[in-house]
């Protein structure tokens, strides 16, 4: 074996173990690097066709309105090609799907639906949907850092770890936002905290963060919202405000999955043409309601507004964020519900204004997307950093902590509202939650496991076998019966005391490569509780041994 693949094999071996290890770190690091390159390119892009397109971020009204209304529906037929091109018939991607995979296949990321998100999304962001692009973000980084893990054929619980890293990254490199992006995949994503994985994708949030900036700068896109001290007298109305957040976020649930269920007759083509009618018939008479780049809130809030005009773009956001995401458009919802929610925070600030003697525009701007993040997503937790990291200030903590509880609790209570993402999921018939005993083996790959200590014979004869048990019987014996692995099985001393048996017995294997989990072991060995999986490389050859036995020690001592 070459120095390389001996220090790939060492590097496997210490990724099979559930534990914080600076080969963890720095295989998260080289996720969190690819999948911020990639988060950057696709913002470059997006930046390139803003400009060239609209002269600028989210100036869709320096289009003409034949314009704005033809612009969404040549965007949906580059997608349907796109579509067509990689043989999609529906589309299945953007952060449901991805936590889809991260559960059930270790965040393996097809990659047509990579494509089709890439292009799609980059279309869709640039010509008005109401969507964000922390749906591609979370695609894309997912797929990419996942690629890494497979070109080094890593162990799958480490792959797992891998995806979340790389989502960890690419949200940094998207909003710049470094501990808000490690909240969210902790507690949206992978939906554990577990200290050995909270480190490398720290680490990779970091390094998604330090790209951005160096390509973007240090502002970022919501760095318009500056918070004010919030009097002790207006916490009472931050109650009340965060149960009208709440109601307002589970209608948009609600509305969502209606839209979803109502359109489900109709396939991707006929779903995202109607999506580009309503979103172009919108622009032309209102170009205001087009997109979710916050550019546009900062302008609308910077400007003297009438509350009429506020309540038409939030109805209208509102309207368009509900049809885009529900008929299929490949974008995220992330970025529409926190404009949605600034939006609502500023007009719920309204009835304040005669009473309060300074501006406090972006600070109930802020308080509103807090809210209306964390019940739309039951992510209080990522709404609350996002929060924080926002306004950069600890003022700003008691009044969103308020806002937050009160959102989530009326949400959730009152409203009987679920996550929005759990919702799809569901719709879309994809499992997310596996069982405790599964979620704990997922964690421990086979190399750390493994017995190594193994005798290898080919076709012996059972004499031969018991002779060489008897004066080694701590050995684990293999007998291979033919040249085909499948007809490999264990052989170990028969220590009953019945007469009429053979002195040596023999139990079926199943051949398992050194990537997977103890749970894969567990599936395969469950039925029967016996016998062995025998562990092989990427060539084939026989490295280790694990019985049935091994794993039901295993997972006493975890219970214990």
């Amino acid at each position: 074996m070459s120095s390389r693949s001996q220090m790939l094999q060492s590097l496997r071996a210490a990724l099979s173990h559930p534990s914080t290890s600076v080969q963890l770190c720095l295989v998260g690091l080289a996720g969190g690097l690819i999948a911020a390159f990639v988060i950057i390119i696709f913002r470059l892009i997006l930046s390139l066709l803003h400009v060239s397109l609209l002269d600028g971020i989210g100036n869709y009204a320096h289009l003409d309105d034949v314009h704005r209304l033809a612009l969404p529906i040549i965007a949906v037929i580059l997608i349907i090609i796109v579509a067509k091109f990689t043989g999609f018939k529906h589309y299945r991607m953007g952060i449901p799907f991805v936590i889809h995979r991260v559960k059930q296949f270790y965040g393996h990321i097809p990659l047509r639906t990579t494509i089709n998100q890439f292009f799609g999304g980059i279309l869709a962001l640039a010509s008005g949907f109401v969507v964000g692009k922390e749906g591609p973000t979370v695609h894309l980084a997912a797929s990419a850092s996942h690629y890494v893990g497979r070109f080094l054929r890593l162990p799958f619980n480490s792959l797992r770890i891998l995806a979340g890293c790389g989502i960890a990254a690419g949200i940094s490199a998207a909003f710049n936002t470094p501990f808000a992006a490690v909240i969210f995949v902790m507690e949206v994503v992978l939906r554990e905290y577990k200290v050995h994985i909270f480190i490398p994708i720290m680490l990779a949030a970091a390094c998604g963060s330090v790209l951005t900036r160096a390509v973007f700068g240090d502002v970022s896109e919501l760095s318009f919202l500056n918070f004010e001290p919030v009097a002790v007298s207006q916490l009472p109305y931050l109650v009340l405000m965060g149960a009208i957040i709440g109601i307002f976020a589970s209608a948009f649930n609600k509305q969502l999955m209606w839209t979803m269920q109502i359109f489900r007759p109709v396939n991707m083509i006929g779903r995202l043409l109607i999506a580009a009618v309503i979103t172009g018939t919108m622009g032309y008479f209102m170009p205001q309601s087009l997109g979710a780049e916050f550019i546009n809130v900062d302008k609308l809030l910077t400007s003297d507004f009438e509350v009429s005009f506020l309540v038409a773009i939030f109805a209208a956001k509102f309207f368009l964020a509900v049809v885009a995401i529900a008929l299929g458009v490949p974008g995220g919802i992330i970025g529409a519900v926190m404009v949605i929610g600034m939006l609502l925070g500023v007009l719920l600030l309204q009835p304040l204004n005669v009473i309060i003697e300074h501006d406090m525009t972006t600070t109930y701007a802020l308080l509103g997307l807090a809210g209306f993040l964390a019940a739309v997503l039951h992510a209080p937790m990522a709404a609350l950093s996002a929060a924080m990291e926002l306004a950069a200030s600890p003022q700003a903590v008691l009044p969103s902590m308020i806002v937050i509880v009160s959102a989530y609790v009326t949400a959730k209570q009152l409203c009987n509202n679920k996550s929005v993402f759990i919702q799809q999921l569901d719709y879309q018939n994809l499992p997310y939650t596996t069982s405790p005993i599964r979620d704990m083996l997922q964690q421990t790959g086979v190399l750390a496991m493994m017995k190594t200590d193994i005798k290898h014979f080919s076709m012996a004869q059972d004499k031969d076998l018991y002779d060489f048990l008897q004066a080694h019987p701590d050995k684990t014996v293999i007998n291979q019966a033919s040249d085909k692995l499948s007809s490999a099985k264990i052989v170990e001393l028969n220590i009953s005391l019945d007469d009429n048996q053979q002195p040596i017995t023999m139990h079926e294997t199943i051949v398992l490569s050194e990537q997977h989990t103890i749970a894969d072991v567990h599936d395969v060995l469950q039925t029967k509780r016996q016998g062995a999986v025998i562990v092989v490389d990427h060539n084939q050859s026989i490295i280790g041994v694990i019985t049935w036995n091994m794993v039901h020690n295993y997972l006493l001592r975890q219970q214990h």
